[in-house]
């Protein structure tokens, strides 16, 4: 039995103990009085009667008829006229009725009262003995009425009572389901806070374990910290902040195998000409400062766009990858206007070739890199502060107008969206669930999302594209329970009209929304914190699973978010390619993997290709594998 229980239900039993106790005193109380009333009544009605007939003379005719008179006038019960032997001489008897009382109370309070005796005088000697009952069933139907004016009373006085212990009991039990809540939110790894209850001993309770969630997640902010610091230091450089070749290199394997909104962008290298001149006039620690100086204007280049990045590729080259960025003319204005701004205050004229250069989903990394080689030659060539542009091989367009677009896009849509599968197999080779991407039916043929998605991110339709998604996966898991996991755009997570019609989907179909587990990039986690809390609150509210893909850059900030309800974290394939020939790559995933499992967040990786990256990675303790290695088996 719950202590809410116990505590209601001696609340009720010392209300019925103490109501019950009031109610037999207050009758036993007023039927010891009226009985006594009755009593004085008796015998004062007899010395009376007594009184009068001793004045009379003897005659039996003239006592009868005294005797029926005063019988007559309906008050009395009983009267006797007994002689001095104990014989009755005379004798007048009514029937008790009782009215408006029931039976039931009158045999239970029934009266006790000694009927009133008297003598009868005949001058100085005794000629008969009167005995006289009133009539008492008023007695009754006062002390009925007494009884239910007491019950009313103490009705009252019940619900009062009654209100008076649910607000004591609400109060407690508020800071204790709170406590509770916590212990709970801790055995699930979620270290929260509680306010503290005006109670001692719950707020005792309450302290001890803020602190115990503060303290865990003091370590958890440092352990993040330690492995950013672990992760900077070996996929940066150390000298301007960028990121080092062999990392940048992934982050481009990995652009350019995406599926999703980012499967084109901008990539441009920046030369530092004359890097060695520039050491030897300016002197190595301003030089390097120099750098450092240009790498900060690239950075904030960078972050203009999700998942932007900067890297060094070597001494004089710089890297900038913006994903999803398709105007060559404004990148190349905004690097011109911050970089030579920059250069303009240095003592020395500042050669700066720039190459820019759009990438396409289908490309390899030789293909990008190759051309902007040859680009970066060319500006060289033409002065030393030239920019070249290229647009890349391009690839076919579907449609040339954005009202094409739109027109095919909400047509596609409302035919049906298909979803892939892909699937994530857990540490044991199990299946945890399998990967949904979109597919649309454009111009007869099904396109994967990477030649679409940019459009529906172009035009705004995320929230139409995601609701889309997720009724056909209801109705796939509706047939076959098992789970799909689906991608939610950051557009989409940051629309309250999109929430409100995926809850509402949800609560349509509740028995298939358990199988459905929800993702979001890194960076919407992140940047838009209050918005996914309120989006895993809600999900979770229907058994719907949370988590968060693409993780890597902001692995750190993943602590933040230990009482929101993540499921899982799925880390960016920038950081798993190769795995198993870095051991520098394994230091940071380990650290990650340790760091997930301390606050009960599962850790998947992301576009795993070989056997030996899929054995790494369980060594290191990662909980699920994706990508192209990994085959379910028959």
């Amino acid at each position: 039995m719950s202590l809410i229980k116990q505590l209601w239900l001696t609340i009720l039993v010392l209300l019925l103990i103490a109501f019950g106790g009031s109610l037999f005193i207050a009758i036993t109380t007023t039927k010891q009085a009226l009985e006594q009333e009755v009593s004085i009544k008796n015998a004062d009605n007899a010395n009376a009667l007594a009184l009068s007939m001793s004045q009379l003379s003897k005659d039996p005719t003239e006592m009868e008829l005294l005797i029926a008179a005063q019988f007559d006038t309906g008050h009395y019960r009983r009267i006797e006229l007994r002689d001095t032997d104990g014989d009755i001489m005379e004798a007048r008897e009514a029937d008790e009725t009782i009215d408006e009382v029931p039976g039931w109370f009158v045999d239970l309070t029934r009266f006790s009262i000694p009927a009133g005796e008297a003598v009868i005088q005949d001058g100085w000697q005794q000629y008969a003995t009167i005995e006289v009952e009133t009539q008492h069933s008023y007695a009754y139907r006062s002390l009925w009425r007494s009884t239910l004016q007491l019950l009313g009373w103490f009705g009252l006085a019940a619900i009062v009572s009654g209100l008076l212990a649910w607000w004591i009991v609400h109060t407690i039990r508020r800071p204790l389901q709170a406590v509770i809540d916590q212990a709970r939110e801790i055995g699930r790894r979620r270290f929260t806070t509680s306010r503290l209850p005006k109670t001692r001993e719950l707020r005792d309770v309450v302290e001890a374990m803020n602190q115990l969630s503060a303290s865990v997640s003091s370590m958890l902010s440092q352990e993040g910290d330690k492995l950013e610091q672990l992760r900077r230091r070996l996929q940066h450089d150390s000298i301007t902040g960028a990121v080092n070749r062999d990392h940048f290199m992934r982050l481009l394997d990995t652009a350019l195998k995406r599926e999703d909104d980012n499967t084109m962008g901008c990539i441009a290298i920046i030369r530092v000409a004359q890097l060695a001149e520039l050491n030897e006039q300016l002197g190595r620690s301003a030089t390097d400062k120099l750098l450092a100086e240009l790498t900060r204007e690239l950075q904030q280049i960078a972050r203009s766009v999700d998942n932007g990045q900067v890297g060094r590729l070597n001494g004089s080259d710089f890297a900038l990858l913006l994903p999803g960025e398709d105007d060559l003319e404004a990148l190349s204005a905004r690097l011109t206007d911050k970089l030579h701004a920059h250069l303009d205050g240095q003592p020395l004229r500042i050669a700066l070739p720039m190459a820019i250069r759009i990438y396409h989903q289908h490309e390899t990394r030789a293909q990008v890199l190759s051309a902007l080689d040859g680009e970066l030659a060319r500006a060289e060539s033409q002065g030393d502060r030239a920019v070249i542009l290229d647009r890349g091989e391009g690839e076919a367009v579907l449609f040339q107008t954005h009202d094409e677009w739109r027109a095919a896009l909400v047509q596609a849509i409302h035919d049906g969206v298909s979803l892939a599968r892909y699937p994530v197999l857990d540490n044991q080779g199990g299946l945890l669930h399998y990967e949904a991407p979109s597919r649309l039916r454009l111009c007869d043929k099904w396109q994967p999302a990477g030649v679409f998605m940019p459009w529906i991110s172009r035009l705004g339709m995320n929230s139409d594209m995601d609701l889309a998604v997720v009724d056909t996966a209801l109705r796939t898991v509706a047939e076959n329970t098992t789970p799909v996991a689906l991608n939610i755009s950051p557009r989409a997570a940051n629309d309250p009209a999109f929430i409100s019609a995926l809850k509402a989907r949800l609560q349509a179909a509740p028995e298939a929304a358990p199988h459905l587990w929800f993702e979001v990039p890194e960076i919407m986690a992140v940047h838009h914190l209050e918005s996914f809390r309120s989006l895993c609150r809600e999900l979770e509210r229907f058994g719907c699973r949370m988590g968060l893909e693409h993780v890597g850059p902001e692995f750190s900030k993943i602590a933040q978010l230990h009482d929101v309800g993540l499921s899982y974290l799925k880390i960016d394939a920038s950081l798993v390619n190769n795995v198993d020939d870095s051991v520098d790559q394994q230091s940071i995933l380990r650290g990650m993997a340790t760091l997930c499992h301390s606050i009960g967040i599962k850790i998947i990786a992301e576009g795993v290709e070989t056997d030996a990256e899929h054995t790494t990675l369980l060594e290191l303790g990662f909980d699920g594998m994706t990508g192209p290695g990994i085959r379910l088996s028959d």
